[in-house]
């Protein structure tokens, strides 16, 4: 198996990628709030707030790192 030459390490967009993915972990929980006015079940209820939880974490950790990647974005220029 020959070696290939690994892409080069393009982080250009990488914020607008963010971006994306908060907007739509954004949407992923209200559609999840909003499927939880349809069920009648405690435990599915639990397992929507647990995993919009998780999502908060997610958007956080997301936000962070665009901060960071703009930071470095700006550094190099």
């Amino acid at each position: 198996m020959a070696w290939e030459k690994p892409n080069p390490d393009d982080r250009s967009d990488n914020v607008e990628k963010l971006q994306g993915m908060v907007f739509n972990t954004i949407q992923n929980m209200e559609k999840a709030e909003e499927s939880m006015a349809y069920t009648d079940s405690a435990e599915q209820k639990a397992a929507i707030e647990e995993k919009n939880e998780h999502r908060r974490e997610s958007i956080d950790a997301f936000r962070n790192e665009i901060k960071d990647e703009y930071a470095q974005s700006h550094k190099e220029k």
